[in-house]
Formats: structure tokens, C-alpha cells, sequence
């Protein structure tokens, strides 16, 4: 059911760069439009109507060696234009729990696929990825998420920002209970050791799922772990709500990103920025 605030439109922005010290991009990102009859793939940057269709945004890290983790995300974020659309009509009936079912599929097919791709295939021994993907409908932001990619909302109606996505390291459940702070969780020397992921020989998934009402004025951001590798939260929050002048004139995702390799660029970075309008 529609908020009387609820987000009619939204406008995207997206940015991904390999670093300063990677080969290759093993991030990848996603944007979708669809209905019950047909999805479209959307460019880094645009802006539509939610009234008529449903929206998905993604960003996958891959991982392991050679080019798997490269193959590894570009299968995840593939593998959920042939899956959501089918819940479309789902959806439009209102019916709340098949979103979290279908979540659920999502997240075990494409960790089966990674896992037999990973037994099957010397080269792609050991392949995995993080998946964090968040589903627009008329007043609703639903998200799943397993690894350490990330999803941030920046409510209008609060101000701040939050991070919604947990982190599956030991470093981030640190973090989350308060025994370490962020400064400390940034440069704690086991914050890339994943507890969770998709594939790379975990034998059970358990993604993270939930929901958040979708008003006027929000801001989503989906990231890697190479963007909060170079920003903390309350950097990601000025360039989102207020960037200095020279910055203004990009775009959320491309300042945010150039920001990130400023300060660091040991890892890919990919920044996916969604305002609700």
C-alpha cells in the first residue's frame, strides 16, 4: 500500500573504476525496469515513472583467481534479469511475501550456478560473489543482501545515514555490536574475510532480507567495498546531501567514486546511487 509521502519517480546514477592496483574489475552492477511482459536494461544514468513498473538495482564483488571473479558477478547480476520480472504480477497483487520468496530463489540460484561453475571448472575453483540488490515498488525499497557490498538509505524525513546492510565479516559484527568503531573497523586487518557469500564453497545461504518505506526525498546507495575502503559514512553522506560546488556539477555516483580513489584505490569500486522522487 502506497505511503502518503511515497516516491512516484526515480533517478539513478552509476559508476564503477578497477582501481589503481587490480588488473581487471571484478565489480558489477545492474540496473532493471520491468513488468509482467518484458524487462529493460537501464544505463548508468537515467529517470521513470514507478507507476507501471517494478525497479531492481544491484552490485555484485566477485572473487577468486584469474578472471572468475570477474565471470562470478557478472553471472549474479545476470541471473536476476531472468528472475524478478517473473514476480511481477506478484507483486502488483499486493502480495508481501512472495517478494521475500522470490529474494530467497534469487540468492540460492545463483548460488547453485556459482558452486557447480566452481566444481565444474578448474579455472573458476573457488568463485564466489557478494550480491546486494534492492527492488522498488510504489512506496517500498525491499533489499537482499550476503558479503560485504553494501546498501546505505539516507531518509529525507530523518536526515543521516544508515547502513541496512550487514556486513558478513566477523569485523562487522563487531562493529555492529558496539565493540569496535568505524575507524577501527576500516583498518582491522580481517575486514575483507567473508563469512558469508554467494558460492566460493559456503555450503548454506542465508541472505539478508528486508524492507523500508520509500518516500520523497530518500537517497539508497549501493556500494562495493572499495568505495567505503577510501570514505566513511559521514564522507558518503556530505557528497550525497552536500557536495562543495566543484563537485556538483557530477554525478552522485562519479564523486563519490572519484573521492574513493583519492583517498585509496587499492580495490574496485562501484558506487549505485537511487533518489526518490
Amino acid at each position: 500500500m502506497d505511503q502518503p509521502n511515497s516516491a512516484q519517480r526515480l533517478r539513478w546514477f552509476g559508476q564503477t573504476d578497477r582501481g589503481k592496483v587490480r588488473a581487471n574489475n571484478e565489480d558489477s552492477f545492474l540496473g532493471l525496469q520491468f513488468d509482467a511482459r518484458e524487462v529493460l536494461l537501464l544505463g548508468k544514468t537515467g529517470e521513470a515513472s514507478m507507476q507501471t513498473t517494478d525497479f531492481a538495482f544491484a552490485v555484485s564483488d566477485g572473487m577468486g583467481g584469474a578472471m572468475a571473479g570477474e565471470f562470478a558477478s557478472r553471472i549474479t547480476v545476470e541471473k536476476i534479469t531472468r528472475l524478478l520480472p517473473r514476480s511481477f504480477k506478484q507483486s502488483a497483487a499486493g502480495l508481501e511475501a512472495g517478494r521475500d520468496d522470490v529474494m530467497t530463489e534469487l540468492f540460492a540460484q545463483i548460488h547453485r550456478a556459482l558452486m557447480f561453475l566452481g566444481e565444474s571448472y578448474e579455472e573458476c575453483s573457488g568463485m564466489g560473489a557478494t550480491l546486494s540488490v534492492c527492488w522498488f515498488t510504489p512506496g517500498w525499497m525491499h533489499f537482499g543482501h550476503i558479503g560485504d557490498s553494501r546498501i546505505y538509505f539516507l531518509p529525507a524525513r530523518e536526515g543521516g545515514i544508515k547502513q541496512i546492510s550487514h556486513d558478513d565479516t566477523h569485523v562487522g559484527w563487531l562493529f555492529r555490536g558496539g565493540k569496535i568503531n568505524e575507524r577501527e573497523a576500516r583498518d582491522h586487518p580481517r575486514r575483507n574475510v567473508l563469512q558469508k557469500a554467494l558460492g566460493a564453497g559456503h555450503q548454506f545461504v542465508d541472505p539478508q532480507l528486508g524492507a523500508v518505506a520509500c518516500e520523497t526525498g530518500d537517497i539508497f546507495l549501493l556500494c562495493t567495498d572499495g568505495l567505503t575502503d577510501g570514505l566513511f559514512n559521514s564522507q558518503l553522506l556530505e557528497r550525497l546531501r552536500a557536495p562543495e560546488p566543484a563537485e556538483a556539477a557530477t554525478s552522485p555516483a562519479q564523486r563519490l567514486v572519484k573521492a574513493a580513489l583519492e583517498r585509496g584505490g587499492r580495490d574496485n569500486i562501484t558506487a549505485l546511487v537511487i533518489e526518490a522522487l
